[in-house]
Parts: structure tokens; C-alpha cells; sequence
């Protein structure tokens, strides 16, 4: 998941998608860091994203040759036509801010609170003033007050996605790297702690427990669950803590059909209703058993039940 909070040690222009209309690259909300040569993110590539690089360069230089005050932050309308040569055909509003005084202090405090929804709420026009909200389920937009004056409300919502990932192994770790920039956030689970890299994700923290089975009733209502543990043995208790609690998102355990067979009888037997453990876990059709392979299938299988559940 790329942190666009991330400062980058050097003058920089936030670039926020303040509006959208129709057919467009990215939504409202998202947001590209851009320094003198370098940027973080994307707004959509193309003819809008170099004009938008262009627009905050020029900003970065006009501010330094200045050498006074932060400027305020300016709003640009791109028609996503034949001037820009992009054929989406839809209108985006972009404002471009400079990150330094107050604005660095806002996002110093979001990165400290990603893991929770906040709102900042930008003056566009006069001085430049920034501050931040408490907001759940907020939208991008902009807003106009009784005087004329224009706000932009910018939500920064934390990921709802939640994994609980059992196992520490090759394809673990696989699957916590190809997740690593997306929308997610990871429970790592294991009980040998020395299987764990030295260094992780933003969006993973690791839990390694000797009673990894409690993990299951910790784990938020809603999350998904993937179990790939060294052990058998381990993978079904884990399976039968899952399917006995309530509010579980998905379930994946890796293995064959024939390990789905051995595992849904033997739960059977104690009362519990296997049908939505999903097992084999990937995508159908890929049959490479390559850990990165199984980690990219996986991961697009996580992505595709996560929009699913978003659109509910």
C-alpha cells in the first residue's frame, strides 16, 4: 500500500483528485506526492498526470525563488478531451498544495492515524489553512460555505480490509509481499518468530504466539482469514476456530481438493458446516505452485471478495 503521507526530505506539492466527473482515471480522494524530480503515487499517468507534474514543479520553483510565505493552494479543472489528448471523456478538478508550515504538521498527525478514518479539511481559496476531523465514511468533495468561500473535504479512510494470515513459510511470506501496497491491512501469524523477516510491510504487523488459534476471536468482525501453517494438525484447529466463530469475511486454506475432502469430514464430524472454506485458494486455472504465483493469484482472489463486500 503506498503511503502518500510519506515525506519525502524535500519541498514537496500534494496533488489531490478534488473532484470527478464521468469517466476518469482515478476517483476523487486520490493523491500524488510530487517533489523537483521525483513523485510518489499516481493520479492516472498520461497527459492530465504531466500536466499536474508540470503545474506542481512550477509551483516548487516560483516558492523557492520567492523564499517567502507558503502560497496558497490552487485549484485546476482538466476536461479529459481532446486538449488532453485522453479519450475517458470525463472533467477532474485538481489542487495542488505545498507541503511545508502547517500542512507538514497535518500530515505528520495523519500518518500517525492511518490506521483510522480522518477527514482534512483544506482551504482553497485566501491563505492556506488545513486542519483535521473525526469522519467516518466521508467522501472527497468540495465544499462552499455561506461566505463563497471554497473547502476541500478530503477523506483519508483506513483500509477496511483486514487479513488474518496463518503461516510464516515461502508462501507466506509471498503473499505479505505481493499485498504489501494494497488497500489491506495484515495480521501475520506464527508461532516460530524466527521464521519472520526482519523488516515488514507498513500495512502488516506480525503476531508471533504459541496459541496462534486465539488470533481468530481477536481478529475484527468481518475479516478474511488464509491458513497455511507448517503443520496439519495446526491448519485444522485453526479451521474449526474460524468456522465456529460468527462475522468471518472469507476463509481460504491452502491444499489440494483432496486435503478439502479430508478436512470438510473430519469437521463434519464435530458439527461444523465447512461450505465456505474455500479451498484450493487462487484464482481457477493457475496451476504454477511457484510461491510468487500462488501469492499474485491469491492476492487478486483477496481483492476481488474485498470490492465485492465493499459494493454491500
Amino acid at each position: 500500500m503506498i503511503d502518500w503521507l510519506t515525506p519525502a526530505g524535500a519541498p514537496a506539492v500534494l496533488v489531490t483528485v478534488a473532484r470527478a466527473e464521468g469517466s476518469v482515471p482515478r476517483e476523487a480522494g486520490t493523491h500524488m506526492l510530487v517533489t523537483a524530480h521525483s513523485q510518489q503515487d499516481t493520479i492516472g499517468g498520461g497527459h492530465l498526470e504531466h500536466k499536474a507534474l508540470a503545474i506542481a514543479r512550477d509551483m516548487l520553483a516560483t516558492s523557492a525563488a520567492r523564499a517567502a510565505g507558503v502560497p496558497a493552494p490552487r485549484l485546476e479543472r482538466f476536461p479529459l478531451g481532446p486538449s488532453l489528448g485522453q479519450c475517458c471523456g470525463g472533467v477532474v478538478w485538481l489542487l495542488f498544495e505545498m507541503v511545508q508550515g502547517d500542512l507538514e504538521d497535518v500530515l505528520g498527525l495523519l500518518r500517525q492515524r492511518r490506521q483510522q478514518d480522518s477527514c482534512r479539511i483544506v482551504a482553497i481559496d485566501a491563505s492556506p489553512e488545513s486542519r483535521i476531523l473525526d469522519e467516518r465514511h466521508a467522501q472527497t468533495h468540495i465544499r462552499t460555505d455561506a461566505a463563497g468561500r471554497r473547502w476541500l473535504v478530503d477523506a483519508v479512510n483506513a483500509p477496511k480490509a483486514h487479513l488474518v494470515l496463518f503461516g510464516a513459510g515461502h508462501v507466506g511470506a509471498a503473499i505479505v509481499r505481493a499485498l504489501a501496497e494494497l488497500p489491506c491491512t495484515v495480521t501475520w501469524v506464527d508461532e516460530r518468530d524466527a521464521m519472520f523477516p526482519d523488516q515488514v510491510p507498513p500495512n502488516v504487523t506480525i503476531d508471533a504466539t504459541d496459541t496462534p488459534e486465539a488470533c481468530v476471536a481477536q481478529a475484527p468482525d468481518g475479516a478474511s482469514y488464509l491458513v497455511m501453517t507448517h503443520s496439519h494438525a495446526l491448519d485444522q484447529q485453526l479451521c474449526e476456530a474460524i468456522l465456529a466463530r460468527g462475522k468471518v469475511g472469507w476463509f481460504g486454506l491452502i491444499g489440494s481438493k483432496t486435503k478439502r475432502a479430508q478436512f470438510t469430514s473430519r469437521m463434519e464430524a464435530k458439527g461444523l458446516n465447512a461450505d465456505s472454506m474455500v479451498c484450493p485458494v487462487g484464482l481457477p486455472g493457475i496451476i504454477n505452485k511457484a510461491p510468487a504465483v500462488i501469492a499474485a493469484s491469491v492476492a487478486a482472489q483477496l481483492l476481488m471478495v474485498w470490492e465485492s463486500q465493499a459494493k454491500d
